[in-house]
């Protein structure tokens, strides 16, 4: 009994013990993500989601990360002088296999030319699931709106 009880006590530890590293691992995916756009290049981002990620965005379908990347988000970032966050917040939900993540943000893009710089409230939801011991956007979906304006 002694030795069944020191068993069930080792794979209740390593079971609550791997939740922080996946989490963290997460969020360095999420990170990882945001540092792309943040360097106006999210084409080494391509790795981070599976080939068959669905993005959306505002109330539009994107279609896979790839199609995301070819017409939407490459041809935009092309055309700003930075995309920066703040007040950036995640938080995540483990519910095995998948990764649940909720990102709020304040972004900010300055763009090329003399087009006026836009800063908005951000949101993200993904989902997220772990593939050959790494975790991958599965699916994602980002909207925006203004920030209250200042009296």
């Amino acid at each position: 009994m002694k030795r069944l009880s020191f068993v069930l006590l080792g794979l209740f530890t390593s079971l609550f013990a791997a939740e922080p590293v996946d989490v963290g691992a997460v969020k360095a995916v999420l990170k990882a993500y945001k540092t792309a756009l943040e360097k106006l290049d999210a084409a080494p981002a391509a790795k981070l989601f599976t080939t068959d990620a669905q993005v959306f965005e505002s109330g539009g379908v994107e279609g896979t990360f790839a199609d995301y990347l070819a017409h939407h988000i490459g041809p935009e970032l092309g055309e700003f002088k930075e995309f920066s966050f703040r007040d950036y917040k995640v938080e995540v939900r483990l519910e095995p296999p998948l990764a649940l993540a909720t990102e709020t943000y304040i972004y900010k893009i300055v763009f090329k030319g003399d087009r006026p710089a836009i800063e908005k409230r951000g949101v993200a939801t993904s989902v997220l699931k772990k593939i050959g011991g790494e975790w991958k956007i599965v699916q994602t979906h980002t909207s925006s709106r203004n920030l209250p304006k200042k009296n």
